[in-house]
């Protein structure tokens, strides 16, 4: 006999699960090991016939084959079937559940456990597997399973796949009639009683903006369908979580305690409360059964586990925009236009010659003047002036009651009588989509995607480790917030080791704006390390509010970079420019950033450290493995982002999100590169910045990568409108990596420079120099270019004309080793190959006698000694004389004595 067998008091997952189960598993039956919810109980009174249930008493043990257990992973919510678990004879135990986290204590041959919002979508995935179709009555009491346990796809943990299940459910013919009815029953007479003495009793407590509630109700016997009461009571008074306990006596020295309890505060797990009492179920929906406890030392101690689960809701503090982009009454329409166009804000505060916030002007009221033709008109015609204001600790949910109650886009934030920020409706509305989505993810993919200071720890090198616990904390005396950005929190997420990551650069962001108004604060923070660790050199970077530790080869940091910025933003005057910066909160400074995978952050300071700052899908993008850029602009601001954008796609073997991929080409298809180089004098991210860029690609060991991917992008053209990686290029290239091992094995030759010395020397002649001196390269690398043309043309005129050995090299050793690799890129096979021999034979060739020897010979000290040696080498290149008597008589006769 095979058992499928439901959870005491079974709801309708355990009786949907356990009827697909039967279709599954051909001949098997259906035991409900102890009662029912009275809905199930209700529902089973006029179908039970449709399934192939059986009671538990009729079962003999014997003849049990196997046993699959749906719903539950414990032994003890099997009441008396549990003791069927140690039969001797069974060939098979099987387990389906959806409540991940539990530690089961039955030893399954076979466990079936997912994140779905119910058991039953896992039997309907695999009937679907296996194309097994269903009668009407099957699928509608497996549709009600799902139904019930999701709250009809309405509770967090419902999921796409139960979504789907449904859709297959009602194909499969179930009645919608029949699930209404059965869905929500209502109360029955006895729970509509308790109803309202539980209204009457209930307990409060409002902490961090939410509300929890308690209560005890003491009956005379077991009442059914409590969990239903609790659903009406949290629908009824808006509380966003009770906890409903149940006393009844079994006998006069002894009681039962049912506690049931619901929860909708983000973060909070009533699982993992109820399971250290013995009880379980979902992170917001739990339950327990206990026998001869004190019914209140109980409650107390889930009220206040609940209380320690409840989150510090983010603050107006958190959300702010700051600081505040403040205009006086008297500034024209025009000008507010401009100030709005260039930071892309949605409006602006007003505010009199005395800082005090006076109105606040939208987009849409500016818009409206200039449109009437108003645009040299005062704001102060224009602007609201009955405002609501927040302060800096004004949560989050009254954040939200204020903008849904007033209809307002944006409250000004005030400390002191002082404006310190602005939080926006797309403030509110990111940080709720950011909440929704963490609480969406499966525990599983949660502990994927996240990262907190324990796993940092563990990661990063113990020495690494503990710089950033004394910057944090240096940075907490000081009352800011201290985060880890970019590329060091990307890495962290990519990586796979254990205690041995040593980044080598490190991006600390200091958001201290809010707190005193210090656009240094980063400044401080650094020298306040650099008294700590005064092994570390500091470079102070005024104009961008930043400062850098290095170290250099330090016994215990190597050579490590630390940057330490005040969080800031950014605006580009125009294309190519360096940014002017100005002093920001930690959100305006990634939203700054180029790439979603480099605007997450990691908080170190308290009170929430080890928290990720994930406003822009960063975390998606790592998991999904592709480059996504933040701004649609951002390669016409900055076109070195497309180099580091593809940088990062070679390194990390990502892809560049298509809609990027369209970014990048309109931005160089545009010209709008060429037109500010021609405008403008200074154009540094055509410049310095670019030859940065070409240098982190060109040092890496997936430079040709880069290179190709480059130029699929035409970007390329971004070094010369006419640069293409044509296969003559390629084979420069490829030729220059076997000079450079050939005769550079020590690098005495900058490797990366010398591949760019290539690229641009593939240019025509007359650009060559413009685009070097426009990189600003090294001196010798100008000159080296500036006379390419030339010395190419020299060698290959002559070179083929010499018959001696000794001519070649009286050629040849007037240009360095860079010189000579350039010319044999450009020059055919017969060219190429004498100058390796050179390089390789001739140029090492020594004469045979020295200046000690000619001293010896009777020759007298002074500028013919250079004269005669190089006469004695070109002679022996030219097999002239072969040893040192041959030597001597050549001196004899063409230096007589």
């Amino acid at each position: 006999m095979d058992l499928i067998l439901c959870h005491t008091t079974a709801d309708f997952d355990a009786l949907g699960a356990a009827v697909g189960l039967t279709r599954l598993l051909p001949g098997s039956k259906i035991v409900l090991t102890g009662g029912s919810h009275p809905p199930v109980r209700d529902f089973l009174a006029l179908h039970r016939d449709e399934y192939p249930l059986i009671e538990r008493r009729s079962v003999n043990p014997e003849t049990i084959r196997s046993l699959t257990v749906v719903d539950t992973q414990q032994r003890d919510r099997l009441g008396k079937a549990a003791e069927w678990l140690d039969l001797p004879n069974l060939k098979e135990i099987i387990v389906y559940d959806h409540h991940l986290g539990q530690e089961s204590d039955i030893t399954a041959t076979r466990s079936h456990i997912s994140s779905v919002g119910a058991t039953t979508t896992l039997i309907v995935e695999q009937l679907q597997q296996q194309e097994i179709s269903l009668t009407p009555a099957e699928a509608t009491v497996m549709a009600l399973g799902i139904h019930v346990d999701t709250g009809s796809l309405t509770f967090d943990q419902s999921t796409a796949r139960d979504a789907l299940a449904l859709a297959w459910l009602m194909q499969q013919g179930a009645s919608l009639s029949v699930i209404s009815t059965y869905r929500d029953p209502g109360l029955s007479l006895q729970l509509q009683q308790l109803l309202t003495e539980a209204l009457e009793s209930l307990d409060y407590l409002c902490l961090r903006g939410y509300t929890i509630a308690w209560v005890t109700l003491k009956t005379d016997a077991f009442v059914p369908g409590l969990s239903s009461l609790a659903s009406e009571l949290v629908e009824l008074t808006e509380i966003d979580a009770i906890l409903l306990a149940n006393e009844y006596p079994l006998s006069e020295s002894d009681s039962r305690l049912t506690l049931i309890g619901r929860s909708q505060i983000p973060k909070t797990n009533l699982n993992l409360l109820f399971q250290l009492l013995g009880g379980g179920g979902h992170s917001q929906a739990a339950s327990l059964n206990l026998r001869g406890v004190d019914s209140q030392a109980i409650l107390k101690q889930l009220v206040d586990g609940v209380k320690a689960q409840i989150p510090y809701p983010p603050t107006a503090r958190d959300l702010m925009s700051s600081p505040v982009r403040t205009i006086l009454p008297e500034t024209t329409i025009a000008e507010a236009q401009r100030i709005l166009l260039r930071y892309g804000n949605s409006g602006l505060s007003v505010v009199d010659t005395q800082g005090q916030l006076v109105g606040i002007i939208s987009r849409r009221d500016i818009d409206i003047a200039l449109h009437h033709g108003f645009s040299h008109a005062p704001v102060k015609g224009y602007m609201t002036t009955n405002l609501k204001t927040i302060t800096p600790d004004t949560t989050l949910p009254q954040i939200e009651s204020l903008m849904v109650t007033y209809d307002i886009g944006r409250l000004p934030v005030l400390e002191n009588g002082q404006l310190v920020g602005i939080v926006t409706r797309t403030d509110v509305l990111r940080e709720l989509h950011q909440e929704r989505h963490e609480e969406e993810e499966g525990t599983e993919e949660r502990r994927k995607s996240n990262i907190n200071l324990p796993q940092l720890q563990n990661k990063l090198a113990p020495q690494l480790w503990k710089l950033l616990t004394i910057a944090s904390q240096e940075a907490e005396k000081r009352g800011w917030h201290l985060y880890l950005v970019g590329g060091a929190v990307r890495d962290l997420l990519l990586s796979e080791a254990a205690g041995s990551l040593m980044i080598k650069d490190i991006d600390l962001v200091v958001d201290g704006f809010h707190k005193s108004a210090d656009v240094g604060a980063g400044v401080e923070l650094a020298k306040a390390l650099q008294q700590l660790y005064p092994a570390a050199r500091l470079e102070i970077h005024g104009a961008f509010q930043t400062a850098a530790l290095l170290w250099h080869k330090d016994p215990e940091l190597d050579s490590l970079w630390v940057d330490i910025a005040t969080a800031r933003t950014e605006f580009y005057p125009y294309p190519a420019a360096n940014p002017e910066v100005e002093a920001s909160s930690i959100r305006q400074d990634l939203y700054r950033r180029d790439f979603t995978i480099n605007a997450i952050a990691l908080r170190l300071t308290s009170p929430r450290s080890g928290e990720l700052l994930d406003f822009f899908g960063g975390l998606l993008d790592l998991q999904a493995k592709q480059i996504r850029v933040l701004h649609a602009n951002s390669f016409i601001e900055d076109p070195t982002r497309i180099y580091r954008g593809v940088r990062f796609a070679v390194r990390f073997g990502f892809e560049i999100e298509p809609q990027t991929e369209e970014f990048i080409r309109y931005a160089i298809n545009s010209g709008v590169y060429d037109r500010t180089s021609q405008e403008n004098t200074k154009t540094p991210a055509l410049q310095t910045r670019l030859k940065t860029e070409l240098k982190h690609i060109l040092e890496a060991p997936y430079w040709k990568s880069a290179l190709q991917l480059l130029d699929n992008l035409g970007a390329l053209q971004c070094i010369h409108p006419t640069l293409k990686l044509d296969e003559s290029l390629l084979r420069q290239l490829r030729l220059l990596e076997r000079c450079l091992r050939r005769f550079d094995a020590e690098q005495t030759l900058i490797h990366w420079q010398m591949r760019l010395e290539a690229l641009i020397a593939h240019l025509a002649t007359e650009y060559r120099v413009k685009v070097v001196q426009n990189l600003q390269l090294q001196e010798d690398s100008i000159v080296r270019l500036k006379n390419l043309t030339q010395s190419y043309n020299k060698v290959i005129e002559y070179l083929p004309t010499f018959q001696r050995p000794s001519q070649v090299v009286q050629l040849l050793r007037q240009y360095d080793l860079a010189m000579l690799i350039l010319i044999a890129l450009q020059s055919r096979r017969e060219i190429r190959h004498q100058i390796w021999e050179y390089l390789t034979v001739l140029a090492n060739v020594q004469p045979l006698l020295n200046g000690n020897d000619l001293k010896k010979l009777g020759y007298k000290p002074g500028p013919q000694y250079r004269q005669i040696l190089d006469d004695v080498v070109a002679a022996t290149l030219d097999r002239v004389i072969k040893d040192r008597t041959e030597a001597e008589e050549f001196l004899a006769q063409h230096y007589p004595n």
